[in-house]
């Protein structure tokens, strides 16, 4: 299981099995899934997903996953974890469309890093990005990440990676 995180205005912690249906809303939200992995996918597959947070990601400890709360309800998904596409860490997280444009993005990204720099004891943390996700690139850009370089998908879609060295 994750350690909780604190920000002034969300709190970070692992999932129950009672928030399988806002997970569920989230990731069916083809605001927020069009940016997440391969884009949006089948109810069942996203049901699935969640069960596999608890059955393997918690059940094997295999990397840190926590559902974003604000005001006691979920209204994010964020990971830190080890992916061979950027050769280290990357920072996961999604907002619910009501979060947006609120400032709790770059609080959510800014407590993924600072996890992945004094937790994890990193050098660097990396994140993949859409090119055509302007927001999530303007955010990063803002906290301190640099392009990389851009990876070029079998759909034919550009994906950015960025990337955050420790001070």
């Amino acid at each position: 299981m994750p350690p909780t995180l604190r920000t002034p205005r969300l709190l970070l912690d692992a999932y129950t099995p009672d928030d399988e249906e806002d997970f569920v809303a989230l990731f069916q939200d083809t605001r927020v899934s069009r940016w997440m992995g391969d884009g949006p996918a089948a109810e069942a597959d996203d049901r699935a997903l969640f069960g596999r947070i608890f059955s393997k990601v918690y059940a094997q400890d295999l990397f840190d996953v926590w559902a974003v709360r604000r005001g006691g309800r979920l209204v994010g998904h964020a990971e830190v974890k080890r992916t061979d596409a950027v050769g280290g860490h990357e920072i996961v997280y999604a907002l619910a469309p009501e979060a947006w444009g609120s400032g709790l993005g770059t609080e959510l990204a800014q407590a993924l890093v600072a996890y992945g720099f004094d937790t994890l004891g990193l050098t660097e943390v990396h994140a993949t990005v859409a090119a055509e996700n302007e927001a999530s690139l303007r955010l990063l850009g803002r906290i301190g990440f640099a392009h990389v370089r851009d990876v070029q998908e079998d759909d034919g879609g550009l994906t950015r990676v960025l990337t955050r060295r420790a001070p």
